[in-house]
Protein backbone atom coordinates (compact mmCIF):
# COMPACT_ATOMS: atom_id res chain seq x y z
CA UNK A 1 0.00 0.00 0.00
CA UNK A 2 1.51 3.46 -1.00
CA UNK A 3 1.13 6.28 1.79
CA UNK A 4 -0.82 8.65 1.03
CA UNK A 5 1.22 12.21 0.70
CA UNK A 6 0.26 15.54 0.60
CA UNK A 7 -0.46 17.29 -2.44
CA UNK A 8 1.41 20.45 -3.57
CA UNK A 9 1.31 23.24 -5.90
CA UNK A 10 2.70 21.06 -8.86
CA UNK A 11 -0.51 18.51 -7.96
CA UNK A 12 -3.05 21.06 -8.36
CA UNK A 13 -1.77 22.18 -12.30
CA UNK A 14 -1.54 18.18 -13.07
CA UNK A 15 -4.91 17.52 -11.47
CA UNK A 16 -6.00 20.55 -13.99
CA UNK A 17 -4.55 19.36 -16.85
CA UNK A 18 -6.02 15.27 -15.93
CA UNK A 19 -9.39 16.92 -16.38
CA UNK A 20 -9.14 19.18 -19.32
CA UNK A 21 -6.31 16.95 -21.60
CA UNK A 22 -7.21 13.47 -20.38
CA UNK A 23 -5.43 12.05 -23.28
CA UNK A 24 -2.41 13.68 -22.56
CA UNK A 25 0.34 11.81 -20.49
CA UNK A 26 1.55 14.87 -18.44
CA UNK A 27 3.64 13.00 -15.51
CA UNK A 28 6.66 14.81 -17.23
CA UNK A 29 5.09 18.23 -15.49
CA UNK A 30 5.29 17.28 -12.19
CA UNK A 31 9.07 16.18 -12.14
CA UNK A 32 10.10 19.28 -14.23
CA UNK A 33 7.54 21.56 -12.62
CA UNK A 34 8.61 20.46 -9.56
CA UNK A 35 12.42 21.37 -10.46
CA UNK A 36 11.47 24.68 -11.79
CA UNK A 37 9.44 25.48 -8.42
CA UNK A 38 12.31 24.35 -6.07
CA UNK A 39 14.86 26.48 -7.99
CA UNK A 40 12.79 29.35 -7.71
CA UNK A 41 11.83 28.99 -4.20
CA UNK A 42 16.00 28.12 -3.36
CA UNK A 43 16.86 31.03 -5.36
CA UNK A 44 15.05 33.27 -3.08
CA UNK A 45 16.75 32.22 0.00
CA UNK A 46 20.30 32.14 -1.72
CA UNK A 47 19.44 35.82 -2.45
CA UNK A 48 18.61 36.62 1.26
CA UNK A 49 21.94 35.23 2.21
CA UNK A 50 24.05 37.12 -0.69
CA UNK A 51 22.12 40.46 0.38
CA UNK A 52 23.51 40.28 3.87
CA UNK A 53 26.63 40.72 1.82
CA UNK A 54 24.97 43.70 -0.11
CA UNK A 55 25.95 41.38 -3.17
CA UNK A 56 24.21 39.87 -6.08
CA UNK A 57 24.29 36.21 -6.94
CA UNK A 58 25.89 37.21 -9.88
CA UNK A 59 29.08 39.26 -7.74
CA UNK A 60 29.05 36.26 -5.48
CA UNK A 61 29.16 33.55 -8.16
CA UNK A 62 32.20 35.76 -9.95
CA UNK A 63 34.50 35.94 -6.40
CA UNK A 64 33.33 32.53 -5.48
CA UNK A 65 35.38 31.39 -8.98
CA UNK A 66 38.05 33.43 -8.43
CA UNK A 67 37.93 31.71 -4.47
CA UNK A 68 38.22 28.56 -5.53
CA UNK A 69 40.39 29.06 -8.13
CA UNK A 70 42.91 29.08 -5.57
CA UNK A 71 46.08 31.62 -5.08
CA UNK A 72 46.70 33.98 -6.10
CA UNK A 73 42.40 33.94 -7.12
CA UNK A 74 43.42 35.19 -10.47
CA UNK A 75 42.26 33.66 -13.84
CA UNK A 76 41.50 35.47 -17.53
CA UNK A 77 38.56 36.94 -18.05
CA UNK A 78 37.84 33.67 -20.66
CA UNK A 79 38.05 31.36 -18.17
CA UNK A 80 35.70 32.68 -15.97
CA UNK A 81 32.91 34.05 -18.56
CA UNK A 82 33.30 30.12 -19.69
CA UNK A 83 32.95 28.75 -16.30
CA UNK A 84 29.85 31.04 -15.67
CA UNK A 85 28.04 30.41 -18.68
CA UNK A 86 27.66 33.88 -19.86
CA UNK A 87 28.60 36.46 -22.64
CA UNK A 88 32.09 38.62 -22.44
CA UNK A 89 29.96 41.39 -23.20
CA UNK A 90 28.00 40.66 -19.97
CA UNK A 91 31.56 39.49 -18.07
CA UNK A 92 32.99 42.91 -18.70
CA UNK A 93 30.21 44.45 -17.66
CA UNK A 94 30.15 42.34 -14.44
CA UNK A 95 33.72 42.87 -14.02
CA UNK A 96 33.41 46.56 -14.24
CA UNK A 97 31.19 47.10 -11.25
CA UNK A 98 33.18 44.99 -9.13
CA UNK A 99 36.42 46.49 -9.71
CA UNK A 100 34.50 49.93 -8.93
CA UNK A 101 33.50 48.36 -5.47
CA UNK A 102 37.31 47.25 -5.08
CA UNK A 103 36.52 43.67 -4.81
CA UNK A 104 38.35 42.99 -7.95
CA UNK A 105 41.62 44.63 -9.98
CA UNK A 106 42.67 43.90 -13.06
CA UNK A 107 46.44 42.71 -13.52
CA UNK A 108 48.96 42.20 -16.77
CA UNK A 109 49.00 39.13 -17.77
CA UNK A 110 52.83 38.12 -18.07
CA UNK A 111 51.80 35.31 -20.77
CA UNK A 112 50.30 37.93 -23.20
CA UNK A 113 50.77 41.18 -23.18
CA UNK A 114 47.64 42.05 -24.81
CA UNK A 115 45.10 41.17 -21.70
CA UNK A 116 44.52 41.69 -18.04
CA UNK A 117 43.63 39.25 -15.44
CA UNK A 118 41.12 39.11 -12.80
CA UNK A 119 42.17 39.21 -9.39
CA UNK A 120 40.54 39.19 -5.94
CA UNK A 121 40.97 42.34 -3.91
CA UNK A 122 42.11 41.54 -0.03
CA UNK A 123 38.81 43.17 0.20
CA UNK A 124 37.51 41.06 -2.00
CA UNK A 125 38.45 38.16 -0.74
CA UNK A 126 37.82 38.77 3.01
CA UNK A 127 34.27 39.49 1.51
CA UNK A 128 33.64 36.26 -0.08
CA UNK A 129 35.45 34.52 2.94
CA UNK A 130 32.54 35.52 5.04
CA UNK A 131 30.08 35.21 2.37
CA UNK A 132 30.87 31.57 1.66
CA UNK A 133 30.87 30.04 4.88
CA UNK A 134 26.87 31.79 5.32
CA UNK A 135 25.89 30.31 1.81
CA UNK A 136 27.29 27.06 3.04
CA UNK A 137 25.33 26.92 6.03
CA UNK A 138 22.39 28.25 3.89
CA UNK A 139 22.40 25.50 2.05
CA UNK A 140 23.21 23.16 4.50
CA UNK A 141 19.54 24.33 6.42
CA UNK A 142 17.89 24.01 3.17
CA UNK A 143 18.33 20.08 2.42
CA UNK A 144 18.33 19.48 6.05
CA UNK A 145 14.65 18.49 6.24
CA UNK A 146 16.04 15.96 3.80
CA UNK A 147 17.80 12.76 5.71
CA UNK A 148 21.22 11.84 4.34
CA UNK A 149 19.80 8.86 2.45
CA UNK A 150 17.76 10.96 0.57
CA UNK A 151 20.08 14.17 0.16
CA UNK A 152 22.08 11.14 -2.04
CA UNK A 153 19.02 9.66 -3.75
CA UNK A 154 18.28 13.78 -4.98
CA UNK A 155 21.71 14.34 -5.77
CA UNK A 156 22.34 11.13 -7.72
CA UNK A 157 19.18 11.87 -9.62
CA UNK A 158 19.88 15.50 -10.53
CA UNK A 159 23.58 14.37 -11.49
CA UNK A 160 22.00 11.92 -13.90
CA UNK A 161 19.86 14.45 -15.25
CA UNK A 162 22.39 16.78 -15.72
CA UNK A 163 24.69 14.62 -17.43
CA UNK A 164 21.82 13.61 -19.77
CA UNK A 165 20.71 17.48 -20.14
CA UNK A 166 24.38 17.87 -21.31
CA UNK A 167 24.89 15.39 -23.56
CA UNK A 168 27.30 13.49 -22.11
CA UNK A 169 24.69 10.62 -20.27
Amino acid sequence: MTEKRPPDAVDKILEQWNAERPDLDVTPMGAIGRLKRCAALMQRRLDATFNQFDMTGWEFDVLATLRRSGKPYCLAPTTLFSTLMITSGTMTHRLQRLEASGLIERTANKDDARSKLVQLTPKGLELIDRAVDAHVQNEHNILQPLNPEERQQLDECMRRLLRLLEGEG
